[in-house]
Parts: C-alpha cells; structure tokens; sequence
C-alpha cells in the first residue's frame, strides 16, 4: 500500500503531478445501485466518500473530479441515497456513499442506507481506500466516530478528509486539523495524513489528489 510522509506539504513534485495529470483525465458516471447484488463488476481500485448528510461529500468530488455537477450536490440533507460510482480515465473509480446521520427521509430508510454502506465497506474486494469526510467547522460527531470504529474493526484504511476550510479561520483551521490529527494517530486503520479542504476554494485539493493517485492503475492495465 502506497506510503506517504506524515506531512502533507512534503509530497514531491512528481507525485503532485500524477495526482494532477490522473484528474485531468475525463471523468463520467458509470453506475448507481441502492443494492449489494447490482453492483458493477470490481475491476478497478476504488476509492469511496463516506461523510455525515451535508458534510459537502458531493460538492467536494465535483470539485476533486474537475466537474460542476457530476455528483449530484444539495442543500437538503440525505439527497444521495445510493452507491454511485464514477470513472476516471479507465484508471480508477470514485464511489459516492450514502451519507450518514442526519437526514430528512425516514428512520426505516436511514437504516437501509445504512446497512448498504456497510455491507459495501465490508465486502467490497477492489475498495483501496475510504476517504472519510468531516465537517471543519465542527470536528467529529457521534456519526464520525461510529464510522470510524467501524472501519477500524474491519481493517479497511481510511483517511480523515476536513471540508468547508473556507468558512472558518486560520487559527480555528489549525486547531481541528491538529485535534484530528491526535485523534487519528490512535486509530488502528486510520491513515496519518489529515487533509483540510475547501471545494469552494480549491484548498487541499491537490494533495488529495496525489494520495488518490497512488491506487490508480497504470494505463492499460490493473
């Protein structure tokens, strides 16, 4: 499994422009499932977002994938309520999970969709990595921590992904993502590299890129 260094700012130049030239790379929907059995056939390494409702997982695959609205992005809480996948290049999916927490539909559905990403996460043969988004402007939630022990207990890698950098400051920045960083290092499957992004801004995002790149396959072949 690629490595990286504990600091994210130390990617190198070449890793940096793999992550850019691999989300170059046209990126089209490939498939949408809200059941384990009509899933695309796992032929790729897959990278999914899972996140609390309006944490900005849709908004922040648009803004990684180069695209304004591949992922269907919304005000109202719980809008993705299925598995969809998206291609990049031939060389790598991006899943989009249902989010989790609160959500305007109900209970009964809730717990469909959470029973779908779990399933997912645990029985998902080409899933390289979960990119496990939290709101920066509010650290971890119940939810978070949940998903996070989930993970660990499945021994599936995850890394922490902060969203909306750019509704918070500097300062407020810098606490969250050291807070996170502590609490990271004590997880079992968690990757110690913490990102704080901004799909608004574009903050974060080229070094997220790099790390997804990593699991890409090379042209022309898995």
């Amino acid at each position: 499994m690629p490595e990286f260094p504990d600091d994210p700012k130390a990617l190198t130049a070449a890793e940096l422009e793999a992550g850019r030239k691999l989300f170059q790379a046209e990126a089209t929907f490939l498939w949408e499932s809200k059941a384990l059995d009509n899933l695309p056939a796992p032929t790729l390494p897959e990278i999914a977002f899972a996140g609390r409702s309006n944490v900005g997982k849709s908004s922040l695959i648009n803004a990684l994938l180069g695209r304004k609205d591949l992922a269907r992005a919304s005000n109202t809480p719980g809008r993705t309520q299925s598995l969809v996948f998206f291609d990049l290049g031939g060389r790598l999916r991006v899943v989009d999970l249902p989010g989790y927490g609160y959500a305007k539909v109900s209970r009964s559905k809730v717990r469909d969709w959470t029973k779908l990403t779990r399933d997912f996460l645990r029985g998902r043969s080409k899933l390289a990595r979960l990119c496990l988004l939290v709101d920066g402007r509010h650290g971890f939630k119940p939810g978070d921590l949940e998903m996070m022990s989930l993970l660990d207990d499945a021994a599936l890698s995850y890394q922490i992904v902060l969203t909306k950098r750019d509704k918070i400051t500097a300062a407020e920045a810098d606490r969250v993502l050291a807070e996170t960083e502590r609490a990271a290092a004590k997880r079992r499957a968690a990757h110690p590299v913490v990102l704080m992004t901004s799909a608004a801004k574009g903050d974060g995002m080229a070094e997220l890129r790099a790390h997804l790149a990593a699991f890409a396959t090379d042209v022309g072949g898995a």
